[in-house]
């Protein structure tokens, strides 16, 4: 009678191999949320790292805009004084004055060529370049076509980059 009231060996082990297997199911489940947290940990911390760098970015760009021309206008202040004074004298002789005005010129181009601020002033007879120079008019020369005959206006470059190309005339074909 025992025998009757206690089931199977054969029903006991498929039971517990479900509840194995439940509890391995749970515990990969389990396994599988802990390393979905983790990972969307890292992800939001990544993201946060990027969009901060990305606003310092922009914050560095914005001060460069903003103060790029602050070297320049330092090395422009003392033409500016030299300018001043020579407005400040109107009794002084011409020689004085012309000799100032050499002066402030060549202040004027030591702030230049520290800023990377270039002349391009082509000698005659130079090959006419139409990246840095502007052909304004074609005349007869004894020189070979297409080349320097005069500068009406010096043209400047900055960092390799034309500011202002030279204005030129150039040698007409014969």
């Amino acid at each position: 009678m025992s025998t009757e009231n206690t089931p199977p060996q054969e029903h006991l082990e498929p039971a517990a191999t479900e509840a194995a297997q439940d509890n391995s199911v749970e515990t990969q489940l389990a396994e599988a949320q802990a390393r979905l947290a983790e990972m969307s940990d890292a992800y939001l911390r990544a993201k946060a790292e990027v969009e901060n760098i990305r606003r310092r970015a922009d914050e560095d760009m914005s001060k460069a805009r903003k103060y790029a021309v602050e070297s320049f206008a330092e090395a422009m202040l003392p033409v500016m004084d030299s300018m001043e004074a020579a407005i400040a004298t109107p009794d002084a002789k011409v020689e004085t004055v012309l000799e100032g005005v050499h002066a402030t010129k060549r202040q004027l181009a030591a702030a230049l060529e520290r800023n990377k601020v270039v002349e391009i002033n082509p000698a005659a007879g130079a090959k006419f370049d139409p990246h840095q120079h502007q052909a304004i008019s074609m005349v007869p020369a004894e020189q070979e076509a297409n080349t320097v005959v005069a500068v009406l206006q010096k043209g400047y470059l900055i960092n390799d980059r034309v500011l202002r190309p030279a204005l030129i005339t150039v040698a007409a074909p014969k």
